[in-house]
């Protein structure tokens, strides 16, 4: 799709909601950004789009919580094992950028539903601690790498490792973030940014200040039951259409 006023508009749309809901319950913006994105152009360009921007929704969603020091010294063993998941990750969706990518990322969203739906217990997490972190650092990683998802696999780990909502937020934004300087660092090493996908980039942190400005003003405004019955809901959705369009 040719740059123009009418796809500029769209994507500031796109990530002014995503960076709106990521302020308000913690994480979401790739979740909603990228199959939303994916839906008007490829996997790898829907990534390349938002790869800046999610470093800020990170750095932000971690300090907002308090005591971003001692957020990276607990979880940087997990956000480690994913950065080296999204590493090769990327590397698969550099050379081989495929309509299948999508299907994945729709299957990931899925995956994070269900997960909610009927929260699934393993307890072997709890009980084989540093085990669990390679082995869910790495996995999460990898699809992030691919999709740009990796909540619902981190959402799993953080679960069954009993962590609180802050935990959650901090561990989940933190590991993103450093899969996302990695992804960052290969994709520039094999020149996928040009300068419309720079200027988009750029010009999207003044949207993203402004909706994750909104969203954590509403965080404890909104009732966060509906609130989350709504995402669950639109996310469905979402993921549903890019079953349709893949197939």
């Amino acid at each position: 799709m040719d740059l123009n006023t009418d796809f500029l508009l769209i994507i500031s749309l796109i990530i002014f909601i995503s960076s709106l809901v990521h302020g308000s319950i913690g994480f979401g913006f790739p979740m909603i950004a990228t199959p939303l994105l994916a839906m008007i152009t490829d996997m790898k360009t829907a990534i390349l789009y938002i790869a800046i921007p999610t470093l800020l929704i990170n750095l932000i969603s971690i300090y907002s919580e308090g005591n971003f020091l001692q957020a990276v010294k607990k979880f940087y063993p997990l956000a480690l094992m994913g950065m080296i998941g999204s590493a090769i990750g990327t590397q698969i969706l550099i050379y081989s950028s495929t309509d299948f990518f999508k299907l994945l990322l729709a299957i990931s969203i899925f995956l994070y539903l269900f997960i909610q739906k009927f929260k699934i217990q393993m307890q072997w997490i709890e009980k084989k601690r540093r085990l669990s972190v390679v082995v869910f650092g790495l996995v999460a990683g990898f699809i992030g790498g691919l999709t740009n998802v990796m909540a619902s696999i981190l959402i799993i780990y953080s679960l069954e490792s009993k962590h609180t909502k802050k935990e959650i937020i901090q561990s989940t934004n933190l590991c993103f973030l450093f899969g996302k300087i990695i992804q960052i660092i290969l994709f520039t090493m094999h020149g996928s940014f040009n300068e419309e996908l720079l200027s988009i980039s750029f010009f999207s942190l003044f949207i993203v200040m402004t909706g994750m400005f909104v969203g954590l003003k509403v965080k404890n405004k909104i009732p966060q039951e509906i609130y989350r019955k709504v995402i669950k809901v639109v996310l469905f959705l979402i993921a549903s259409f890019l079953v349709y369009q893949t197939i």
